[in-house]
């Protein structure tokens, strides 16, 4: 069994901007040596969100209409009645579309579908540095077919 930590850093703008990180998290799982088993990412925090999605330009411009939606930024929140930082909607934002997700990994690449990509989603209200954690856990490919391999 290989378990291997990884990260992916991200300098974002918040207010729902949206990266696509399936590179990153692609090449976190070629340098584990992972062939068979599970690729976790997690947001280590309360503003952000990970989530799959087709990202081109409309796609994305939905979500965040979606999430505009779903937690507006000009309603009143609690959060910002305690501590005066304005961004009580990136919390919700948050914990409705969740910080972490798993991905299958089988022959060595990850279960996505055609058009699906990996995307982190930062709702804060103010530009923030990012450090994204991904643990990888499984199996390599045997000794015999990693040979054969070129």
């Amino acid at each position: 069994m290989i378990i291997h930590n990884a990260v992916v850093e991200l300098s974002t703008r918040g207010f729902s901007d949206c990266h696509d990180i399936t590179g990153q998290l692609d090449e976190c799982l070629r340098e584990s040596g992972v062939n068979q088993g599970l690729l976790t990412v997690m947001n280590p925090g309360s503003t952000g969100a990970i989530t799959t999605l087709e990202f081109e330009s409309g796609a994305v411009d939905d979500l965040k209409r979606a999430v505009e939606r779903l937690a507006p930024m000009d309603i009143e929140y609690r959060h910002d009645l305690r501590w005066r930082d304005g961004n009580g909607f990136s919390h919700v934002r948050s914990a409705l579309l969740k910080p972490s997700l798993g991905i299958p990994v089988i022959d060595g690449k990850l279960c996505l579908g055609t058009w699906q990509q990996v995307v982190f989603l930062d709702f804060d209200n103010r530009p923030r540095n990012r450090t994204l954690v991904v643990l990888i856990m499984g199996t390599s490919m045997p000794e015999n077919l990693r040979r054969n391999e070129t």
